[in-house]
């Protein structure tokens, strides 16, 4: 077993501990978004307080079964590529465990063909994992990977302490970060998904059967053996998902409404998507003022964000920020992710951010395009925007633009390229279906003011009839100019 790297890091972001199975508690009033600042300020507030904490001890019993990550080690198989693609795989892992609140303490990998079947690493190196977690005091091992439940429930019973897998963290980090009622709707779904099926790995007491004054004192045909706990457990979960996908469903009719508003009036919508802490939300900002959270983390943003934007010439569009994408992105949060990943499939235009200063940006984007397939948004036309320009080296930055021809780079933290993408922005944005050259008269001015706002002028002069137009425009725009549409040009 080698050991690519060892984390000190002694700033434990120690958050109090959530229960993952715990139902959301919604008020009736919208949830009010803050700004980017108070946010942060809140989120950083956020410290575990010693000696407070009500958890069970009894870790078998699964609704009681919160993520309390403190003090981890790290373990990944290296199954495929090169040594070099496993330690960042794993360096990823530790970034994604530091957000989530916790210290790690050692970073394992294991090659193997593929992954044990029974202990994910292998009996022998299961041995041995147990003695690293001895040795540096962890209390949890956090696998690189997404472990079957068998393979959970025996690594736990060698190593000896709590066990979890890549999945698992993502949905615990998320879980934190939700804020809107929609957001947190969305992350308990997920949970509920991804543990559903685990439920038989995580103890024996699962198998006890409920009956007679268990089942709820029904006298006479209500004792016997009733169900067993595990079968009332999934039967709880199932409901409680299927109450989760009613609200979600509910709760995206707004957004569906706004986004029918904008395509009913031909304003054409960009999306941000790209890797988790790849400057997205840095981009909006910079591209838009929009000020939302900006924070050197991962999946910092969960919640969509829609802003008004111009081209250099005056053409109005929207522009949204969405959650981050990772390697391996668990299923149940595209799943559950879906509504709001519909910012990105209605989209006319990506703008798909990569960080230029991670050690592999090619496997960002490789990711980044996997779950652009796996939503159905991988036809649309895309602008790669190579972020962090200031911090990367020239090399990379080269390599990548010979990889991505269509692609420009910026820095959203100094304004480098800026003006450079909102051309290419401005040269790629759909919907100019018509090209004409009209005469609007004076008292039309009405129609001026939407080609110059939806359309992009060409070309402009005034005569004593009107208003002489070079344009192109959205066709519904098209068949109001039509009328006026004369073989006249403007002069130069």
């Amino acid at each position: 077993m080698t050991q690519p790297f060892s984390a000190d890091q002694t700033q434990a972001q120690d958050e109090f501990a959530h229960d993952a199975h715990a139902e959301f508690e919604y008020g009736e009033s919208e949830y009010e978004p803050m700004t980017g600042e108070l946010d942060l300020e809140d989120r950083r507030a956020l410290r575990r307080v010693a000696g407070l904490s009500t958890e069970l001890t009894d870790v078998t019993e699964v609704e009681y079964r919160a993520l309390r990550l403190e003090r981890v080690v790290l373990v990944g198989v290296w199954t495929e590529g090169t040594a070099e693609e496993a330690e960042n795989s794993l360096r990823e892992l530790a970034l994604l465990a530091e957000t989530a609140g916790s210290q790690v303490l050692e970073g394992l990998v294991q090659r193997r063909s593929r992954p044990d079947p029974a202990t994910y690493i292998g009996s022998g190196k299961a041995a041995e994992l147990r003695d690293v977690v001895i040795s540096t005091g962890a209390d949890t091992v956090i696998c690189d990977g997404e472990l079957a439940p068998s393979q959970l429930r025996h690594l736990e019973e060698t190593v000896q302490v709590k066990v979890i897998d890549r999945t698992a963290l993502i949905l615990d980090i998320f879980a934190q970060h939700a804020k809107s009622r929609e957001g947190k709707a969305q992350v308990e779904l997920a949970q509920l998904n991804y543990l559903l099926p685990r439920l038989r790995g995580w103890g024996g007491n699962l198998s006890r059967q409920v009956g007679g004054r268990a089942a709820g004192g029904l006298g006479i045909g209500g004792r016997g053996p009733g169900e067993t706990k595990i079968e009332l457990d999934r039967r709880r979960i199932r409901t409680r998902m299927a109450k989760l996908r009613r609200q979600i469903a509910e709760m995206a009719k707004a957004r569906d409404t706004k986004r029918g508003e904008r395509r009913r009036h031909q304003v054409p919508a960009v999306a941000i998507a790209g890797y988790t802490n790849a400057g997205k939300s840095s981009l909006l900002n910079r591209l838009t003022g929009a000020g939302v959270l900006v924070e050197d983390a991962l999946f910092a943003t969960l919640d969509p964000t829609v802003r008004r934007a111009e081209t250099p010439g005056g053409r109005a569009y929207t522009l949204a920020d969405t959650v981050g994408f990772v390697r391996h992105l668990p299923h149940q949060l595209i799943e559950a992710f879906r509504s709001t990943l519909e910012e990105v499939t209605d989209a006319g235009l990506i703008l798909h951010v990569v960080d230029g200063s991670d050690p592999d940006p090619e496997a960002q984007i490789d990711a980044v395009r996997e779950v652009l397939r796996e939503i159905d948004a991988a036809a649309i036309p895309e602008i790669i925007v190579i972020n962090k320009a200031d911090a990367a080296d020239d090399l990379a930055i080269a390599r990548l633009q010979r990889r991505e021809p269509h692609s420009v780079v910026v820095s959203a933290r100094t304004g480098f390229g800026i003006e450079e993408l909102r051309a290419a922005i401005e040269a790629d944005l759909p919907g100019l279906e018509s090209e004409l050259h009209v005469l609007v008269p004076y008292e039309r001015g009405d129609l001026v003011a939407r080609v110059h706002e939806r359309g992009e002028v060409l070309k402009q002069e005034h005569v004593a009839e009107g208003t002489v137009l070079h344009a192109r425009v959205p066709a519904v725009l098209a068949g109001e100019l039509a009328q006026y549409e004369t073989a006249v040009s403007p002069t130069s």
